[in-house]
């Protein structure tokens, strides 16, 4: 039985299959996973992660903290740092350190999953809106919270099935900061229009497009003492009440939107009229599209180097940690130029 009867207006829920959990990571073909390849032209690498303890504090969100790293213990509540076995064992002479974190998953550079955001919505065309994710899968049933029956689980949607999907293709990179700076600046189609023709910046479907603005550079600055000001009143975003800009993300057919900034669009967006999403760019993306969101990575240096270099193209290896469940990883993505 489907699992639902009505789809959202430009959804695309069904296109890739009843049960499909990854959404537009599908048109990532081999073919394209070729093209991303011979994007590889002088073999150096970037790091595109921020270091996961950044920004710091809980300024940005304060529903997250940075990660807390304790040791593990050996019996008696010996604490497993610079252990050495020899108390254990007098023939022993190796020293072991062995460590457990505790890890706000979309603290710092992340993906978000396909369970990161639904919405109520009339999927069975009875009158009554339930909550539902991408592709029609259900609050309670699939997607439970811990006062639903048998507890916190996310069966459908999680992260792992992301990872298993192995993310690797065609990164493609969009210098925001290179024309509206680090001001505050929300980037509707036609400002984004205008740089990617200012720079000969061309999406073809399947592509991982990114978005430089600078803030995740400023957070590197900043040296973990973040200041509201700054990360609260800088740096550009995208406009997700821009219809033209959802419809270029639906055209497109890009297969996830990655950018250097807390949420990859404007948080808060601009007003709406009446029931409308608070955050419309995760619902268009997250909810009707099944397009992944990478957000806070430190895409700074590769964007550099590729001004210097004329090029807006490279090869991008980003899948998240295959925790099953999780509705949001740490993201530690490579890209080779």
């Amino acid at each position: 039985m489907s699992r639902w009867v009505n789809r959202p207006e430009g959804s695309n829920w069904g296109d890739f299959g009843e049960d499909d959990q990854i959404g537009r990571l599908n048109l990532i073909t081999a073919e394209k996973v070729r093209a991303a390849a011979a994007e590889v032209k002088s073999g150096e690498r970037f790091c595109l992660s921020l270091p996961l303890d950044l920004p710091g504090g809980n300024i940005l969100n304060p529903r997250r903290y940075p990660p807390e790293l304790s040791p593990t213990f050996r019996s008696g509540n010996r604490p497993n740092m610079n252990y050495n076995l020899s108390q254990d064992n007098a023939d022993f002479i190796d020293v072991i350190c062995d460590d457990v974190v505790v890890l706000h998953t979309q603290y710092s550079s992340q993906w978000d999953s396909l369970a990161h955001v639904g919405q109520e919505f009339d999927a069975d065309d009875d009158g009554i809106k339930e909550i539902v994710y991408y592709n029609g899968y259900r609050a309670g049933d699939h997607i439970r919270g811990p006062n639903d029956e048998g507890g916190m689980a996310v069966e459908a949607l999680g992260i792992q099935n992301m990872a298993e999907a192995g993310v690797q293709g065609r990164g493609v990179m969009i210098d925001l900061e290179g024309e509206f700076g680090r001001a505050q600046t929300m980037v509707g189609y036609d400002d984004l229009m205008r740089v990617m023709d200012k720079d000969n910046v061309v999406v073809e479907e399947g592509d991982m497009v990114c978005l430089h603005t600078g803030f995740a550079e400023m957070i590197m600055e900043m040296a973990g003492n973040p200041t509201k000001e700054k990360l609260h009143g800088s740096c550009s975003a995208l406009d997700g009440r821009d219809g033209k800009l959802l419809n270029w993300i639906t055209d497109t057919g890009l297969s996830v939107l990655i950018a250097d900034n807390y949420a990859v669009e404007a948080h808060p967006s601009r007003a709406g009229e009446g029931a409308c999403a608070f955050l419309p760019i995760h619902e268009h993306c997250l909810f009707k599209l099944g397009i992944h969101l990478g957000e806070l990575w430190h895409l700074t240096p590769l964007n550099n180097w590729l001004k210097k270099n004329g090029r807006s193209r490279f090869l991008l290896t980003a899948p998240p940690i295959r925790l099953p469940g999780a509705v949001g990883s740490p993201a530690n993505p490579v890209a080779t130029v």
